[in-house]
């Protein structure tokens, strides 16, 4: 009568079972940390005068945010956290190799199914789409985790969202987690895990699954997490597990579970949304927010930055140009994605179209570089925030949608949906 999560953190903590509310000591899989984050807890880690981490091979470090680097205090920030990998051993992954943390670990094959997955990054919830346990800390934590392999913390209750039915064609994973959001809101799920099922849940790619679990903490949760099916098997396969990592394990909730809540929906009548300004939850759908000018549209990140969100967006660019009136940056998730959407012609339709196409970064999302917003200014995003002077200035505005969404406002220039623009063209899954 367990939870996924409950079952994964009750083997982590030597237990045969653990209860909501309950705390326990829970041994770690996996710790991530970056080049933002990364610095502080290297320091954290030294005041703690322990000479070694846990374990080299569990101790990841990914240099994304302002990488390359965008000025003198990145580069001093990319190069502690460089030397600190150097000396320890860890595994690293230096620009022109890496790409955006949340879509490069899952490609290397670092976590997997039943693993505890701890990151200094709020998005380290994405891996729970491979049914693991995974949520971001502070680094002071990520620290003691990398000099102890444990934590200390409380079992989260369990939320199940249940999607009845297919989805309508253009309505993705992002649109279901925005939906979910603005109907619970931002603390909806707080400290919870959000669990997901259904039958537009089976039907959905890897893809979709990173992007739902990537926004569980939008909706205040401790994570988000997927039961492995023959999707996950699939991608484990084509992704296979690095040596030295955590062995899999895959578990399933107990049929007979109590829940602390079932939220149930008709996945059919959802359509493509927007997150208006200046929350995750201000959500409505993309028929019904009239005519809104934009000046920057983003397509990429650790939510939407994979393989299949390019290939929904050169569908629809193919052929056509990006509106006078703004600019469109496009940044694929990882040097892997950089590469496939090379080789399959994407970044030529992207060119061909007029849009800018980055090296991997987490850049614009958090208002770093590679798309700072001026004040007045609108952008409509595949990132995952929108709140006030996330991506610039506090008097700029940003619109959260899917891959679909952004590339067909980018062709308008006002904020509109896929179907508006692309009833010519052959039907695509997304």
């Amino acid at each position: 009568m367990s939870t996924i999560v409950e079952k994964i953190l009750a083997a982590h903590s030597g237990r045969d079972i653990v209860s909501p509310g309950e705390f326990a000591n829970v041994s770690v899989d996996m710790v991530l940390s970056n080049d933002i984050t990364g610095p502080l807890a290297i320091r954290e880690f030294r005041k703690l005068g322990v000479a070694r981490v846990f374990d080299p091979a569990r101790v990841v470090m990914v240099p994304d945010h302002f990488i390359p680097n965008k000025d003198i205090a990145s580069a001093i920030q990319a190069k502690e956290l460089r030397e600190f990998a150097r000396e320890q051993g860890v595994v690293y992954y230096e620009a022109g190799r890496a790409g955006i943390e949340h879509v490069l670990l899952p490609e290397e094959g670092l976590v997997g199914p039943g693993q505890v997955v701890i990151g200094a990054d709020s998005h380290t919830c994405t891996y729970g789409a491979l049914g693991a346990f995974a949520t971001g800390m502070g680094s002071t934590d990520i620290a003691a985790a990398m000099a102890t392999g444990d934590i200390w913390m409380k079992v989260p209750p369990t939320i199940k969202f249940v999607f009845h039915g297919p989805l309508q064609q253009w309505t993705s994973g992002k649109d279901l987690i925005l939906h979910i959001i603005g109907d619970i809101g931002i603390d909806g799920a707080l400290y919870a895990a959000m669990e997901f099922h259904g039958q537009a849940i089976q039907d959905m790619g890897m893809d979709g699954r990173f992007t739902m679990a990537n926004m569980a903490i939008e909706a205040g949760a401790k994570a988000g997490v997927f039961e492995v099916d023959a999707t996950t098997e699939e991608y484990l396969v084509t992704h296979p597990q690095r040596a030295g990592t955590a062995p899999y394990q895959r578990y399933f909730t107990d049929s007979d579970t109590d829940y602390s809540r079932i939220i149930e929906y008709e996945a059919s009548t959802i359509e493509p949304v927007v997150a208006l300004p200046h929350l995750p939850s201000n959500v409505t759908p993309v028929s019904k927010v009239g005519d809104v000018t934009i000046d920057q549209v983003v397509i990429g990140s650790c939510t939407n930055g994979r393989l299949s969100d390019l290939r929904i967006a050169a569908h629809i660019l193919r052929g056509r140009s990006i509106h006078p009136s703004l600019r469109c940056i496009v940044i694929p998730g990882s040097q892997r994605v950089y590469r496939e959407a090379v080789d399959q012609g994407l970044v030529q339709i992207f060119l061909d179209a007029g849009a800018v196409v980055s090296t991997p970064t987490c850049g614009p999302c958090l208002g770093g570089y590679m798309g700072i917003l001026a004040p007045g200014e609108r952008c409509l995003s595949t990132t995952n925030r929108n709140f006030v002077g996330r991506m610039g200035s506090p008097q700029s505005e940003v619109f959260l949608a899917s891959p679909a969404v952004a590339a067909a406002t980018a062709i308008a220039g006002t904020i509109v949906g896929p179907a508006e623009i692309d009833r010519d063209r052959q039907e695509v899954s997304v």
